[in-house]
Order: structure tokens, then sequence, then C-alpha cells
């Protein structure tokens, strides 16, 4: 699976890298000599979907080009708890300068592809997708997007640009959905949809009558969704929202919602236990 915005990535990176060396590594520098060379094998604690490899590479690479480093899995493997994800080979304090930046990233990825992973498997067999949100780590969103892909979800919107998402506050200020909407219509141009959230039948309604593409069901009972699926009958794409990692996911599923929107899966995840264990070259 490709990265996108390689831009982006390399400036998270970068970013990161800043933050974590400051002035420089000054416990590397003061214990490892110079010339030291050795090796690191990153190494499974946990089962988990693996993501960030080859953004990891990337930071060993940019610290010192020379560094060698092998993967023996892909973005998107399952691997279990034990085995050598890759190893990497070079100088021993490019190495350990290095380190955390990668860990900390493959660790926050691939804890974000395995919760979504586990969603996806939850309503398989179902029509519902599984969907990011915007409640991404600031700075991270690339990445984070990323790996819910790498997960077997599909990513909402990557930003403000991406499409029309009216929500309870724009409808106020708006005065009413219709206005909402048409307001939108006269000023976006034909490729962009138009998304409603909605918590009432009512509203449901005036969206359906608007136009709206997209209609997201806002902190519905499953009972109540299901009742939406009917009322709409096709006419627009159903989005269920609102505290979806505390739900039931297989039940929202078989509600006929088309999509299942989870914020958790980049807000409050755990990351992977990933470890780095390091040896001097012989």
């Amino acid at each position: 699976m490709e990265l996108i915005f390689n831009s982006q990535i390399d400036k998270i990176i970068e970013l990161a890298l800043t933050e974590d060396i400051g002035s420089g590594d000054i416990t590397t520098l003061s214990t490892i000599p110079a010339g030291t060379s050795a090796h690191g094998r990153f190494i499974a604690k946990q089962d988990t979907v693996i993501c960030g490899i080859d953004i990891a590479k990337k930071v060993f690479c940019i610290i010192d080009p020379k560094t060698v480093f092998t993967s023996h899995f892909s973005d998107g493997d399952k691997v279990t708890c034990g085995d050598v994800i890759a190893e990497v080979s070079g100088d021993a304090r490019a190495m350990l300068t290095a380190e955390r930046t990668a860990l900390n990233i493959m660790q926050r990825l691939s804890g974000v592809a395995t919760r979504t992973a586990q969603c996806v498997d939850m309503v398989s067999g179902t029509k519902a997708k599984i969907a990011d949100t915007r409640k991404t780590t600031p700075g991270m969103r690339a990445l984070e997007k990323y790996a819910v892909r790498v997960g077997g979800g599909t990513n909402h919107r990557f930003n403000l640009a991406d499409g029309v998402l009216i929500k309870d506050n724009h409808i106020a200020a708006a005065g009413s959905i219709t206005a909402a909407v048409q307001n939108s219509r006269r000023m976006i141009p034909h490729t962009l949809k138009i998304e409603v959230e909605v918590e009432t039948f009512e509203q449901l309604n005036e969206a359906i009558d608007a136009g709206a593409d997209i209609i997201m069901l806002d902190n519905m009972s499953n009972e109540d969704m299901a009742k939406c699926v009917e009322i709409t009958a096709g006419r627009a794409l159903l989005e269920a929202s609102g505290n979806m990692d505390q739900r039931d996911l297989r039940k929202v599923a078989e509600t006929g919602v088309d999509i299942i929107s989870i914020g958790a899966l980049t807000h409050t995840i755990k990351a992977a236990d990933i470890s780095l264990k390091f040896s001097l070259n012989k």
C-alpha cells in the first residue's frame, strides 16, 4: 500500500527528529566510541497488524544514509509475539539516535492499524465500511489515516476542504438544514459532496428533501438507525457516528448503514508493543 503526501511525511519525520534530538544525543555521543558498528532487531512483543516499516527505515536513513534496513514483513501483515519484524545495521551512534523516533511512529501506526482491523472484522459480511475522522494527532494526520487504510478501513475527510459536512452548529448559524444545504450548493463545485448531521427523523427527512448526498446519524439507537435506513431508501448514504467505539459494531452494521465512523481509531489508540534490541557487529 502506497503512502501519500510524501512531502508531509518528510516534514513529520523532520519535526519528530528535531524534537527528540535537540542540540545532540548527549548520551550516545558520550558513551559510544565513534566508528562503532551495531545490529538491531525490531521484535513484536504482541500480536499486531504492522504499519510504518518504510517510515522507520526512512528515519534511520535520514540520520545515516549508509544504514542497512531489512524488513521481513510489509505494512498490513499480521505479526505474532516474538516475530522479528525488521533488522537494521550500521553506525551505532546513528542507530541509537534514530531509535526512539522510528519506534514511536511504528508503534503508533501499528496500534491504529490493529484497532482498525479489529473493527473491520466485526462488520465483515455486511455492507458497512469502517471510517476514521479528523480526530487525529495534530501533525500526524497523513500517517494515521494511512494506518487506517492499512488496517482495512476507509478515510473520511483529510481536511476541511475535502467536502461539506454540515453539523449542528452550522445548522444553527444558517437557520436550518435546508438553508445550509442550499447555501453550500450555490458555492461549491459539483464535484464535492454534501453531508448533513442529523439527530431526529424530522431532520433526516429535511436533509433528504434538501438533497444531501450523505447523512450522518448522530448518537442514534440501533432501532432508530434501522428506521432511518428504511425512510432513506437509498436516496443518500447513511453514516453512523457518535461513540461508536463503545457500541456493538456488528449490531450497528446490521441496521443497514453504509458507513460507521469511529474517532477512537486515531484519538484514543494504544501503541503496539514493539522493541528494538541492539548487539555489536562482530
